[in-house]
């Protein structure tokens, strides 16, 4: 569940910190959506050489102002469960401590002393404990699954159950609640909201749309819906979609998060657990294995998203250059004539002296000006190395 895949996420020092992948990630711009823990996030990114993009997608409703849990803690008290389930920790312990701000604490207490009470997981049940409250039972891991084969077995029909959660439910569980004949209360303890400030996640959808990015990484199934809902609002799905498809790959930190995306038949990259040490690690290596890496004029030329290694080291370079490097790149030895030159150059009108400025701006930032033949009357090409990758064509 989402609550698993944002919240748990323990072990994001792990040994993916190890010496030598400081610039693991240089040259690549990583959009991220996360609200939660979005600083510690951002900082192991940066600390692999990224550079982030920061869209929050979504915005975190306190449980103590969150009228809709009130009016459900006011509806449980008036119309008592037969069966709860307390699902996370913190979830648990913020709607106690939620209505005892309103002046409900010992009421909803005392409508869940009278019901029979389930926890998912032995943390959960010591919550349950240090409440004053007594779980019947608690599977031994916090599998969803196992929790829902208990209640299904024991017989939900005709119960008024009570579900607590933190963030979006486990797939199916509600549903199959409700097929099995329980009339279904949710407690959404962490409510998502869109954020009030949307101007940072339309920055990040245009860097999206514009394939300004390398990759956009996820943490929550909410993160996922929203960002792709504020995209149809502004008349931006197709497009983002697409990129999403093909160019700017999605890092989800698991198939909860995975789902929305999906959906819409975007492929997505998964770390084996869902926690965001793994997850982070996902992007360090996948990163690297998506650039293009050449032979030229001695040197190795690795390009990567928007900005290019020359034998290891970084070198800026600005956006109208990189488009014209990634012409050049796509076809290596080969000549590139001027005119298709000056249609990758973004705002370049019909001048094509703006090549010329271009490309001289270009090899200064690269420092090593022979990377980048001039072929009198016809173009540029890369001065791709005898024997290397890539087509050889073109003039000799």
């Amino acid at each position: 569940m989402d609550a698993m895949e944002d919240t748990d996420v323990r072990d994001a020092t792990d040994a993916t910190d190890a010496a030598g992948l400081q610039d693991a990630l240089a040259g690549f711009t990583v959009g991220v959506t996360a609200v939660r823990r979005a600083d510690e996030l951002i900082a192991l990114l940066r600390r692999r050489g990224a550079g982030v993009v920061h869209g929050p997608a979504l915005r975190i409703v306190a449980p103590a102002d969150d009228p809709e849990l009130l009016a459900v803690t006011e509806d449980l008290i008036g119309r008592p469960p037969d069966l709860v389930v307390a699902t996370t920790v913190t979830g648990f312990r913020d709607w106690i401590g939620a209505a005892g701000g309103r002046g409900l604490r010992e009421p909803l207490l005392d409508r869940l002393r009278g019901a029979e009470l389930l926890a998912r997981g032995p943390e959960v049940r010591a919550a349950v404990r240090a409440a004053g409250l007594t779980a019947s039972w608690a599977p031994s891991s916090d599998a969803p699954a196992e929790l829902l084969d208990r209640l299904l077995g024991e017989g939900v029909a005709g119960r008024r159950v009570a579900l607590q959660l933190h963030g979006e439910p486990p797939p199916g569980l509600v549903e199959a609640l409700r097929a099995a004949g329980a009339e279904v209360v949710v407690a959404l303890v962490r409510r998502w909201a869109p954020p009030e400030d949307t101007g940072p996640l339309d920055r990040l959808l245009d860097a999206v749309a514009a394939r300004g990015l390398d990759a956009v990484v996820l943490t929550s199934a909410p993160a996922a819906a929203s960002l792709l809902r504020r995209a149809g609002e502004r008349g931006l799905l197709g497009e983002v979609v697409a990129a999403l498809r093909q160019e700017v790959p999605a890092m989800c930190v698991g198939p909860v998060t995975a789902a929305p995306l999906q959906a819409l038949g975007i492929g997505t990259y998964q770390p084996e657990r869902p926690r965001l040490g793994p997850l982070v690690e996902l992007v360090r290596r996948e990163l690297p294995a998506r650039a293009r890496v050449l032979p030229v004029a001695g040197r190795r030329v690795e390009i990567r998203g928007r900005a290019v290694l020359v034998d290891g080291t970084p070198r800026p370079v600005p956006p109208a250059g990189m488009a014209l490097l990634g012409l050049l790149a796509r076809r290596p030895g080969w000549v590139v004539g001027r005119p298709e030159l000056l249609r990758a150059l973004p705002g370049a009108g019909r001048d094509e002296h703006a090549v010329e400025t271009a490309m001289a701006r270009l090899r200064t930032a690269l420092g090593a000006p022979k990377l980048i033949q001039t072929v009198v009357k016809r173009g540029y090409r890369l001065a791709l190395d005898p024997g290397g990758s890539g087509e050889t064509g073109g003039e000799g």
